[in-house]
């Protein structure tokens, strides 16, 4: 006897939200009876929020972070300064910098990060628009906010090596043990990295 399947539409729907990060077989298939099931599910809400979404938010001129205009929010404020731009790998981090509070300054995402196993080239990044905006804002100074690891090691080292004609300062975050940890549970090159990091404490 042929067991029981759900009708080939859901299989469908479930298809498609197994391709969402973090959404495994179970969980689609949760979510696709909870739109067909649940009383105030609204799915057709839901899909028309998604395609105005992917309709209207694309990434910002300048610096590539999300907006719903030319600009984003960042880069159309004017009480921002110039003379500091940091360069993260995705716009998410932008968000992420932005709610630690320690930084006014403008960012640039390049959309990810040298990469030749992956087929990502310096083309393939935003690193043209980058040099472009360092040789007419003339900021004082770029930070490198990228990945620790191999790639992200070899873009931060590509990118300082453009820049060295130019008059401004490039510098890397610190990379460290991360808060809560302990010294004994770190490896070397966080430990060195740390290091080299150090700042005074002031009393």
């Amino acid at each position: 006897m042929k067991p029981l399947a759900y009708p080939a539409p859901i299989h469908e729907l479930v298809a498609q939200l197994k391709r969402m990060p973090g959404v495994g077989p179970r969980s689609a298939e949760r979510i696709a009876l909870w739109m067909l099931t649940a009383r105030n599910a609204q799915p057709g809400d839901i899909a028309d929020t998604i395609r105005t979404v992917t309709e209207r938010v694309k990434p910002c001129v300048q610096c590539g972070f999300f907006t719903d205009s030319e600009l984003c929010e960042i880069c159309a404020d004017e009480t921002r300064g110039h003379s500091t731009l940091c360069v993260v790998e995705q716009p998410t981090d932008i968000i992420l910098l932005e709610r630690t509070g320690a930084l006014r300054g403008r960012y640039h995402a390049l959309g990810g990060r040298i990469s030749p196993l992956n087929h990502v080239g310096p083309e393939n990044l935003r690193i043209g628009g980058l040099i472009e905006r360092v040789r007419t804002q003339q900021p004082a100074e770029v930070i490198l906010a990228l990945g620790a690891d191999v790639e992200g090691e070899a873009t931060s080292l590509y990118i300082a090596d453009l820049l060295k004609a130019s008059p401004v300062t490039v510098t890397r975050i610190a990379q460290g043990l991360p808060a809560g940890t302990s010294v004994e549970s770190a490896d070397e090159v966080t430990l060195s990295r740390a290091l080299k990091g150090r700042f005074k404490l002031e009393a």
